[in-house]
């Protein structure tokens, strides 16, 4: 059987690009995007979520106020970066941190970080 050096010519030339394609979707799907809608109630729902493994694990007492905005990025579930507004019990003050949770595939949440925002 004889194969056309045309056909493997183009398959030299096509295939990288159909190969880079699919790569360039993927690192898409990883990377962080705006959540459109942060008053959305399960976007609320993670935030307060957040707030209370942290007080949990800090003996803090914040409260929930808002969320002031949030990104999120696809991997084996969803990873959920917000910013929190919290009310302390103490002083009464505003403040503003930066959350990030996972939240995989069945649903479960998982709390990976909670800083102050300066």
């Amino acid at each position: 059987m004889r194969t056309d050096p045309c056909l493997f010519l183009l398959c030299l030339v096509f295939l990288p690009a159909f190969c880079f394609a699919d790569g360039r979707r993927e690192l898409e799907t990883r990377s962080w995007q705006p959540i459109k809608n942060i008053k959305d109630p399960h976007v609320i729902e993670i935030a307060k979520f957040a707030i209370t493994e942290y007080n949990k694990k800090s003996g803090q007492g914040f409260e929930f106020d808002s969320v002031v905005k949030g990104e999120k990025q696809t991997v084996s579930g969803t990873n959920y970066r917000l910013v929190v507004a919290v009310v302390t019990f103490d002083e009464k003050a505003t403040i503003q941190y930066q959350t990030v949770v996972w939240e995989k595939l069945s649903g479960e949440k998982k709390f990976v970080s909670f800083k102050p925002i300066n």
